[in-house]
């Protein structure tokens, strides 16, 4: 499989720069997940099954792509740092050549004496025996790291195609993905939506701690309840985040105008899948005042996940998801293959474009997100 080749000899190339962490794990378990992923799509029979498959699939595109990426990056890294090391050892042999060259030039006889005496000719000699193997050395490690830039080489060159394959997979996977969530009929519902009532309150409220309070107030529970939802307080502070990302304004942490925010901004790249950290009943889905689409999960009675700033949004007001499930895309456009392959930024620049803003609400008081999702800030 193409993939696992690539992948390897990222894992590989990027095993050689010594970095505190390596890419090689996640590349191999971003391949294993693509292939089970696809077996899961072959065997996949209802259309609930269908959508945790190509989830699956989604996610492993994007974890193989990721760890490309990265391991192209510190590649290009690798091969800058050998090209300076050479050259400061070609500066350093070309003057040691240079000595020898003009030793060589001398009669034998004068050659052989040394101006101090026999005891320096001897100790010369000693220094000459020692000089040789140092050099023999030098010219091994330059070898290899001659070698070393050549696969750096073959690797970037051989890199464009396979990323493009791995684009081109995730985008279609994507377009699958929100056909079987829009055939999808078999999530239970917990209530009915009150279109008038949250039409109404949105009118009404001017921010979104506002909105969220307010909707925890519309109970609609009157139409369905299959089953009460679980207590999941004994999670707290080991929720993954709902996206791949990193962590730019912890809670109450100022922004460049100064405002501070009861929640969470973070870093995505184009185009990211969001899913659900927990079970939940979606309690809203769709745009929000000037925060773009806004998901509104309740995982228990008292408890909200509000996530804004999304592109693209799944799901139904009332329904219950599962953990796991995909609620919707971030915004964005795929990057193209030069960008990827470019090493003018690294993982915390511009290929993470897009925003996702989290806040958590018990109650009708903002928390810090952290005391519930483990952001690994310091990992």
């Amino acid at each position: 499989m193409k993939w696992f080749a690539l992948l390897t000899l990222v894992a590989c190339v990027a095993g050689i720069a010594r970095a505190e962490t390596s890419p090689a794990d996640d590349a191999i378990a971003a391949v294993q997940q693509l292939e089970q992923a696809s077996l899961a799509l072959q065997d996949a029979d209802s259309a609930r099954d269908r959508v945790a498959a190509l989830t699956e699939t989604v996610q492993g595109f994007e974890a193989g792509l990721a760890a490309l990426r990265e391991g192209l990056r510190r590649a290009a890294i690798r091969e800058a740092q050998i090209g300076r090391e050479l050259k400061v050892q070609e500066d350093e042999i070309a003057r040691l050549l240079g000595v020898l060259q003009s030793m060589g030039q001398g009669p034998a006889p004068v050659m052989l004496l040394h101006p101090s005496g026999p005891t320096g000719t001897a100790r010369s000699g000693m220094i000459l025996a020692d000089v040789t193997p140092a050099l023999e050395q030098r010219a091994a490690r330059l070898r290899h790291d001659l070698e070393e830039v050549a696969i750096l080489r073959d690797l970037q060159q051989s890199a464009a195609e396979q990323l493009q394959d791995g684009l081109t997979g995730v985008q279609t996977a994507r377009t699958e993905l929100a056909q079987a969530i829009s055939d999808r009929t078999d999530l239970p519902l917990r209530f009915a939506d009150d279109a008038v009532k949250t039409a109404l309150l949105i009118a009404s409220t001017e921010t979104l701690a506002g909105f969220a309070s307010g909707l925890s107030d519309i109970q609609t529970d009157s139409f369905a309840a299959p089953a009460t939802q679980s207590d999941i307080t004994y999670r707290m502070g080991e929720l993954s985040l709902p996206v791949e990302a990193q962590v730019l304004r912890s809670a109450g942490e100022a922004d460049a105008a100064g405002i501070r925010r009861p929640g969470l901004v973070l870093a995505t790249r184009p185009n990211a899948l969001v899913t659900s950290p927990t079970a939940a009943t979606i309690r809203y889905r769709g745009p929000l005042l000037d925060y773009g689409n806004v998901m509104i999960l309740e995982p228990q009675a008292g408890l909200m996940f509000v996530l804004a700033g999304l592109e693209v949004v799944y799901g139904e007001a009332g329904q219950v998801i599962p953990e796991g499930s995909p609620i919707g895309l971030m915004g964005g456009e795929d990057p193209e293959i030069g960008s990827i392959l470019s090493t003018s930024g690294d993982d915390t620049g511009n290929t993470r474009s897009e925003t996702l803003y989290i806040e958590v609400r018990q109650g009708k008081d903002a928390v810090d997100p952290e005391i519930w999702f483990r952001t690994d800030k310091d990992g």
